[in-house]
Parts: structure tokens; sequence; C-alpha cells
């Protein structure tokens, strides 16, 4: 049996095909390469020795999804695929709001006309909005969201936990990201933008290798220790490993699980700067400008739950995401635009 992963050719994706692939699953990965590169797969091949059976394709493309299903034997699903810029959001609500729940809710279909009912959602730490406590526990209240891409994911939560309350069959498992940062260890895959980044690491990166003249900070005027804003910043291997867990959690019969995955710690932005400039050797100029619209203080969570439901911890320090997010730059400049 399969296990189907949409948008597997992305960052967060192409770590989890490796974890899978590593735990001996097969992997069929559908992704129409909007925000990715085949190339991912190639190297996730590359560095686990075992085949990924790949399909082009849009997850609002029903008859694909059709094609794979007859074709495959997809027995749980890990569904990444979905736009993720949150400014661009802003700029673009129809597109988020077509592509993201549309294509879920067509997926969904099309895995339930085949009896396959087990699927583990990537949701974000977005939904908690400015969250009504810190840490952030999963019973902390989803709170006011400040952008459409937000509003996808807490929209697909609440469509998914209404679609399992109805049917007891789906196990369903919703995975809260925190801030995912770093890259393999092998520097072969990582965190491929496409333009100007949208997050931080990648932004401080491409400073580092002389893409970009300056980082720009974003406000130094919050209620935190340096002004700055203060993230839970998560290795991307750990973020990966955990979709291992939760498929394991599924054997046991999930039905509906949430998670936070996150390391429980809150850095802010000059900390990431002064850890990676450390890890590295390497300075970093950055000039401060206005606060985003929409951006909170501060956010990190309590990851306690994954940890005693699932065996989840995240093994990963700042020091060694900074390392490996520069390790995947350096060697790859342009990404995978040789």
């Amino acid at each position: 049996m399969s296990i189907l992963v949409t948008g597997g050719a992305g960052y967060i994706g192409s770590h989890t095909c490796v974890e899978l692939l590593n735990e001996g699953y097969d992997v069929v990965v559908l992704d129409n390469l909007s925000n990715s590169s085949e190339k991912s797969l190639e190297r996730v091949e590359e560095l686990t020795g075992k085949k990924v059976t790949f399909y082009k394709g849009d997850i609002l493309d029903r008859d694909i999804l059709n094609e794979i299903f007859q074709k495959e034997k997809i027995e749980s699903c890990i569904h990444f695929a979905g736009l993720k810029a949150v400014g661009e959001s802003v700029a673009k609500p129809w597109e988020y709001y077509n592509n993201n729940i549309t294509g879920t809710l067509t997926l969904v279909d099309v895995m339930r006309q085949y009896n396959c009912k087990n699927i583990i959602f990537s949701s974000s730490a977005t939904i908690y909005g400015d969250p009504a406590q810190i840490p952030i526990t999963e019973e902390c209240p989803k709170g006011q969201c400040t952008n459409p891409y937000g509003w996808t994911k807490s929209m697909l939560e609440q469509m998914l936990i209404d679609i399992q309350k109805a049917d007891n069959e789906w196990n369903v498992i919703i995975l809260r990201y925190f801030n995912p940062i770093g890259a393999h260890k092998s520097g072969r895959i990582g965190e491929n933008p496409n333009g100007i980044p949208n997050n931080l690491m990648p932004y401080v990166t491409q400073v580092a290798v002389g893409k970009l003249e300056s980082l720009g900070v974003f406000g130094n005027d919050y209620d935190t220790p340096d002004g700055t804003g203060v993230r839970d910043y998560i290795h991307v291997v750990d973020l990966a490993r955990g979709h291992v867990k939760a498929l394991k959690k599924i054997d046991e019969n999930a039905e509906l699980c949430i998670y936070n995955l996150g390391t429980g710690h809150g850095y802010s932005v000059l900390d990431i700067v002064k850890n990676f400039e450390e890890a590295n050797n390497i300075k970093i100029p950055y000039v401060i400008k206005n606060r985003r619209p929409g951006d909170i203080a501060t956010c990190y969570c309590d990851p306690s739950k994954a940890k005693n439901e699932m065996g989840w911890v995240a093994e990963y320090g700042i020091k060694e995401m900074c390392e490996d997010a520069w390790r995947w730059q350096s060697n790859n400049p342009n990404g995978y635009d040789e």
C-alpha cells in the first residue's frame, strides 16, 4: 500500500518523502510544480536509494486524482498541496480560496469514492490568530485570521472535522506547524522559494550567499525581549518525522487528532540572525523596517500533546537549523536551478 503525498515536491513535502521512504513506505507524489521542482524528487531518490512515483498535476483536477487512485493502492494521504504566501493571499484571495478549499474538497471526494479515508492535513499556527495564551496548546481557541491564507487553513480544519464527525470511518490528523526552517543534513534538498522569499530563513541565507544586500526586519518595537517578533522555529526534518508518527497513529485508529508541531521555544528575528552568524561565521547585515500588518509579537507552542500521544519530540536545536539551512543554500546558491 502507498502513501499519496500531495505537494510532495515542495519544501516540507520533499523532506517528508525522505522520511517515509526511509521508514519503508511506498510514496506516490502529486504536485503541479507551481512552487517546487521535480529535481527535489530526483534528489529524494538519490538520498534514499528508493523510487518515488510522480504525477504532475493539480488537486483541482479530478481526472488525475481518479487516475492515481485507479492505478495506485493508496492507503493514506498526506496533504501538503496549497498556495501558501500570506502577502500574495491578500492580493489574490479568489485564487487562494479556489485552490486550497476547492482543491481539498475535490481530493477528499475522490478519496472517499475509493474508500481511502485516512488523511493527514498540513495546517498552521496561523489559525490561532493573535493567540489567547502563550505557550499555545491545542485547546487554545482558534482566532481571527489576518489573511486569506490563514482562513483557508482554518476553514479546511473545520471541514475535515465535520467530515470525520459525520463518518467515523475517517481518520483525520491535523498538524499545526509552527515555523519550519533548516534543510536535510546532506545539503541536497532544502527551501527553494520563487522570487523574494516570504520566510525569514531563506531571506537570511540569500543575504549570506550574496543574492540579497540585507535582511529586512519588520518591526523592532514589539513587546518582546529585543523588540523583534518571536516565533517557534522547528527543523524541517523534525517536522517531516512528525508525519511518519502521524501515520503510525492512524494505524491505531486515530479518528480525529489535532497536534501542534513546534519546539516549545520562542526565538526572535534577531536571535535567528545572531545564531546564524555564530553557527556559520558569516555577518548578516539587516535593516529595521516598519511592522507588517497582521504580524503578532509572540507565537510559540506547547508541543507536549504530540509527545504524549504520538511519541514525537523535536530533536534539533537552533544552531543545527542554522547550519543545515546554510549548507543547503551555499551548496545550491540558485536552489534547484543549477
